[in-house]
């Protein structure tokens, strides 16, 4: 059986040019194709996973581009090696020979292909340092208004906006009576266990009274007289 992964990295971005080759060069069924909108710094993708679930030895896997697979060079040295041992073919369109079929002598296309990937997965990792290098430049060069960088071309913030969790107090609550555990918490407001406790952080800050002033008794006679006058 053959399967087709795609993926990129954003939401607004289009798969087209990955599903043609799917579709046109391999003649793969919609079924057997895998899109994920989202980072290439891990393998934690819905789609790609459900794809890993269905997988049976002798299977392929079809990339259009290795940092299709991922951005990460130790990640996704370490899928092909779970590929390997799990009997499934990963063919990389744009690493040519791993479209080659050796019937003997397989020791000398595994070496080419290890170093092709070595390569391919440094210039895969050093560009997204390099995408998140210019995110970085693009913010700071964003103008300051009410303390916060926006876009001068759509006035909008720059960054995720901040997310309000009115229930957040009723289950912090819940969790300090004994009747709610963390990862309950997390689950029914759908945050992470760190957005959880980024929260707690933030609310016991908010609680904390002011510090008291402490008066020594020659001070407190000091004002005392003073107020007399």
């Amino acid at each position: 059986m053959r399967y087709f992964v795609a993926r990129v990295s954003t939401k607004e971005q289009n798969l087209a040019r990955q599903l043609v080759v799917a579709r046109e060069r391999f003649e793969i069924p919609d079924e057997n194709v895998f899109c994920d909108k989202a980072s290439g710094k891990d393998f934690d993708r819905p789609e790609y996973k459900r794809m890993k679930s269905l997988l049976q030895r002798g299977d392929e896997v079809i990339v259009k581009e290795f940092d299709r697979l991922g951005r990460n060079k130790s990640e996704v040295k370490t899928e092909l090696e779970w590929f390997k041992e799990h009997g499934v073919i990963v063919r990389i369109l744009d690493i040519p020979t791993t479209l080659i079929d050796f019937k003997e002598q397989t020791w000398v296309l595994e070496m080419v292909n290890n170093i092709l990937i070595e390569v391919m997965g440094t210039i895969a990792e050093q560009e997204r340092k390099k995408i998140l290098q210019r995110q970085a430049e693009g913010i700071a060069a964003m103008p300051m208004v009410n303390g916060r960088r926006v876009s001068a071309r759509t006035g909008n913030p720059a960054g995720r906006p901040p997310s309000e969790y009115p229930d957040f107090e009723k289950f912090l609550k819940m969790k300090k009576d004994g009747l709610l555990t963390v990862k309950e918490g997390c689950e029914r407001l759908g945050i992470s266990r760190s957005q959880w406790y980024a929260l707690e952080r933030k609310k016991e800050r908010g609680n904390t009274p002011p510090a008291r002033v402490c008066v020594t008794s020659q001070e407190q006679s000091h004002m005392e007289i003073t107020s007399q006058v």
